[in-house]
């Protein structure tokens, strides 16, 4: 059984895909072909954002949008500890500081009232208001990168409201979350720039490294597409602004517009799924199922379930790999206690939920095809052995 089941999707496609690459081979414009555009096109038209840049990486994004903002070395950019390792290293590498908050025991995104006291304590130097990182330079606050967690949005309409009382730019990151919705507001149209990632195993992925940039700025995606390619200006050899080699490749966009046409689709199939997980799940008293609150929709990128302990969910998941079932756990070590992070000196108890979630998630195969049967069996091991 397949956690993620890429190949029954590309036989679905195979004849619309192979014919999308034969025909980039034809064309030859292999780095900003046509079909870069009308991928950007139709994501972003699809999100309600006014623009959409492609590029190489959901990372890549996340620099390129940091550098369009103005990050400069000390700034400040709260996000979450409990995400992938990207959404802050990006932060590092532009000499920023991340400056975590814990999340919703529930949701598993951002806390904005967490986030509210981080802010706070920033602002007046007092880490005794909230955790944060060991530094003796003044730190600035200017941003805040909300993650959009195994599908679903993080709250925006209290943390945008927060951004504008303090200044704060937002960038979304919604590597994760592309195609869930907010009060009926599509990821990806939150903030002045939004990222997301079409890694394979994305609910929409390539078939290789890509991600987009999304912003309804006109500035802004002048700056971008700029950045995008080394900087450049009025042409490749006019360079007005130190940017990086952040395309995406065009054989990528050629293999994802098959995958754009049946995405909405797929997202149907991804909620029948989850439905049935959660009906099954809620009855049982030693599991948590995954909270999705009225005025969002999940994307479901992950299915992930809480167990009562760390060793409640070591047996449920060995019972699964007997039967070659896979089961995943996001995320064993939190950010702040990451080793490449040691030096901002954070403990595990500074994020007390996050630290606790680390020991009892674990998520479950979730995918658009996954088949009644497979479910069924899945469904049944775990319930067999809480």
């Amino acid at each position: 059984m397949q956690f993620i089941d890429l190949k029954t999707q590309y036989t679905l496609l195979k004849e619309q895909i192979n014919s999308n690459i034969q025909t980039v081979l034809e064309h030859g414009q292999y780095i900003l072909g046509p079909e870069i555009e009308t991928l950007e096109k139709q994501l972003a038209d699809f999100c309600g954002a006014k623009y959409a840049l492609s590029c190489a990486s959901g990372t890549d994004a996340l620099v390129l949008a940091y550098l369009a903002l103005g990050v400069k070395p000390n700034d400040v950019i709260f996000t979450t500890p409990f995400t992938f390792f990207a959404t802050a290293e990006t932060i590092a590498i532009l000499g920023a500081v991340p400056v975590f908050v814990d999340i919703d025991p529930r949701t598993f995104n951002m806390d904005p009232a967490k986030l509210a006291l981080a802010i706070e304590a920033v602002e007046k130097n007092d880490p005794s208001i909230y955790p944060l990182p060991k530094t003796d330079k003044a730190l600035n606050p200017f941003a805040i990168v909300p993650v959009d967690l195994f599908g679903l949005a993080a709250d925006y309409e209290p943390i945008l409201a927060l951004a504008k009382k303090h200044n704060l730019k937002v960038i979304e990151d919604t590597a994760q979350g592309f195609g869930a919705k907010y009060n009926n507001q599509t990821c990806g149209s939150f903030g002045d720039i939004a990222c997301t990632s079409f890694f394979p195993a994305k609910p929409l992925g390539c078939y290789g490294d890509g991600g987009m940039c999304f912003t309804s700025d006109d500035k802004l995606i002048e700056i971008l597409r700029s950045l995008r390619v080394h900087g450049q200006g009025i042409d490749k050899y006019n360079n007005t602004r130190i940017g990086i080699n952040g395309r995406m490749d065009t054989l990528q966009a050629a293999i994802m517009l098959p995958k754009v046409a049946i995405f909405p689709e797929e997202i149907e199939k991804r909620q029948c799924i989850a439905e049935i997980y959660t009906k099954n799940f809620n009855t049982c008293k030693e599991l948590t199922t995954p909270l999705i609150p009225e005025n969002c929709t999940s994307i479901w990128a992950q299915y992930s379930l809480l167990a009562e302990n760390s060793s409640k969910r070591a047996h449920i998941m060995s019972a699964l790999q007997k039967e070659d079932i896979p089961s995943v756990i996001y995320y064993q070590k939190p950010l702040q206690m990451q080793e490449a992070f040691s030096d901002l000196a954070y403990k595990a108890e500074d994020f007390p939920v996050s630290n606790d979630l680390k020991d009892r998630i674990f998520s479950l195969p979730m995918h658009a095809y996954l088949k009644e049967s497979e479910q069924k069996k899945i469904i049944e091991i775990v319930k067999n052995n809480l």
